[in-house]
């Protein structure tokens, strides 16, 4: 049996599969700069690293659609991590080691009033946008719920009076039926009645 050849998602005017080519990264070498882009949110520093050129990586960026999908979560990992260590700072803040003239050294912490301002200022968006969405959510939902109500409601009308016609054309046809045997049973009189 042939060795399974990988196949990749690649962008075209109608996405579509194809097989991985040779030249193509291996998944080790893919992963490796993916995990440099992570730790850094530096492309340059991950192609450095792995030993790619920026235009590949940029290419297959634009052409592989599962290895965007990874960089953009690298890229949030890497953010994510950052503003972690931002954090940390922020709340523990920084060993900042002052030296003296005479030699001696003093060690203190030092937080830092502008890093701790922006955080919160970042995060004070952040929630403002949750709680905006929490809401348009619950009042989405409800909405969305009286439209399916509303739509129910007008489709068992709509069954109602299709069963109403129904039961009317059928009593109709029932009528028809009747006016025509009726009417059969006339002919068949009135002929009998001219040849006797």
């Amino acid at each position: 049996m042939g060795t399974k050849k990988e196949m990749t998602l690649v962008a075209a005017e109608k996405p579509q599969l194809k097989k991985r080519a040779a030249r193509d990264w291996s998944v080790a070498k893919a992963e490796d700069f993916l995990t440099v882009l992570a730790e850094t949110c530096n492309v340059s520093e991950a192609c450095r690293r792995t030993k790619v050129k920026m235009t590949v990586a940029y290419r297959r960026r634009k052409m592989d659609a599962a290895f965007r999908a990874a960089w953009n979560d690298a890229i949030a990992v890497g953010y994510s991590r950052l503003e972690m260590m931002l954090l940390d700072r922020a709340f523990n803040g920084v060993e900042k080691v002052i030296k003296r003239r005479d030699g001696t050294e003093e060690r203190m912490m030092e937080y830092s009033n502008q890093l701790g301002l922006r955080l919160l200022s970042m995060h004070r968006e952040t929630a403002k946008e949750a709680d905006a969405d929490a809401d348009f959510s619950t009042e989405d939902a409800d909405e969305i719920r009286e439209r399916l109500v509303r739509k129910l409601q007008r489709m068992k009308k709509r069954d109602e009076q299709e069963e109403e016609q129904g039961r009317t054309a059928g009593s109709d046809a029932s009528r028809d039926a009747a006016d025509v045997e009726r009417a059969g049973a006339r002919a068949t009189e009135d002929h009998q009645w001219t040849d006797g």
